[in-house]
């Protein structure tokens, strides 16, 4: 994985310790992901349990950092009640279908947000918060 320039603000999050594998993993350059030994459903968002069969059973797993973009769209005013995106202007929110299953809420970043398609191919990127942890953005992948 690698290290984008961080074009959005990247606020720190708040971090429990159920989840904390997957935020250090985070400032490693790695998308740790919870999967349930009983099941073998690959969960998002990462929490100790597994919400199709309820199992407290589970694995970190890496994932591989790829997938595609499910569905998305351009903001392109600031948010007012969220202070860290005030002033960011233009960017892209979306949800992105990972090779091993879930989809998870992302930014896409590092193009022209009006050249973003849903099925497209995207990478991972992370984007440093400063404060032992990052977060997972997707890039379009390079033809």
């Amino acid at each position: 994985m690698t290290v984008s320039e961080k074009v959005l603000p990247a606020p720190a999050p708040f971090v429990l310790p159920e989840v904390k594998p997957f935020w250090d993993a985070t400032a490693e350059g790695k998308l740790l992901l919870p999967k349930c030994t009983e099941c073998s459903t690959v969960i998002w968002f990462p929490r100790p349990f597994c919400p199709s069969c309820a199992s407290t059973s589970v694995e970190w797993i890496q994932a591989s950092g790829r997938g595609t973009v499910y569905s998305f769209t351009v903001n392109r005013r600031g948010v007012a009640d969220m202070s860290a995106y005030r002033g960011a202007g233009e960017y892209v929110l979306a949800y992105v279908e990972l090779e091993e299953g879930p989809r998870i809420m992302t930014n896409i970043v590092d193009c022209d947000p009006n050249t973003v398609k849903i099925g497209q191919k995207v990478e991972l990127v992370f984007h440093n918060t400063g404060e032992g942890s990052a977060l997972a953005r997707f890039k379009p992948v390079s033809a």
